[in-house]
């Protein structure tokens, strides 16, 4: 199963979260990836991001590129996960064909509200969305593993 992580320019959110996921999911055979809607070519994981992932997990995204999403990548995942509800709105409005596998992250876990964009906040805005992101991440791996009759 291909999990794929959306938020706008893959420098923050969506990037955290694959990193977060990939790191906490002991199920076989699931990984995660992530793109931005309007990722600028040649731009990195933020700073702040890049920080709390490696302090937390041991994980160095420092370097990492974002990635622009593609129709491919879509077609190529089975789970997709936005970082909010009108970025979901946006991916089905554009490719309604895939549906039934683009829903809001809280959405899918079962929490309301969307993940707040740290861009351009300091170290706290950004903890802040990195724990949102842990929680849901947990509940997420929770539900997959429900899915799979392996709680």
């Amino acid at each position: 199963m291909k999990v794929l992580f959306v938020c706008t320019g893959n420098t923050c959110r969506s990037c955290m979260a694959e990193a977060i996921f990939n790191k906490l999911c002991t199920l076989d055979n699931i990984t995660s990836s992530s793109a931005g809607l309007a990722a600028v070519k040649g731009s990195k994981t933020s700073k702040h991001s890049a920080i709390l992932v490696k302090e937390n997990y041991n994980v160095d995204i420092s370097t990492r590129e974002a990635v622009q999403i593609t129709k491919e990548m879509l077609d190529n995942s089975d789970l997709i996960l936005t970082m909010t509800s009108y970025m979901k709105d946006i991916l089905l409005s554009s490719f309604p064909k895939i549906n039934n596998k683009i829903f809001s992250l809280n959405e899918y876990v079962g929490i309301k509200g969307d993940i707040a964009d740290p861009f351009g906040g300091d170290s706290a805005v950004y903890y802040k969305t990195f724990n949102e992101l842990k929680n849901s991440i947990l509940l997420l791996i929770a539900k997959l593993k429900g899915d799979k009759g392996t709680i």
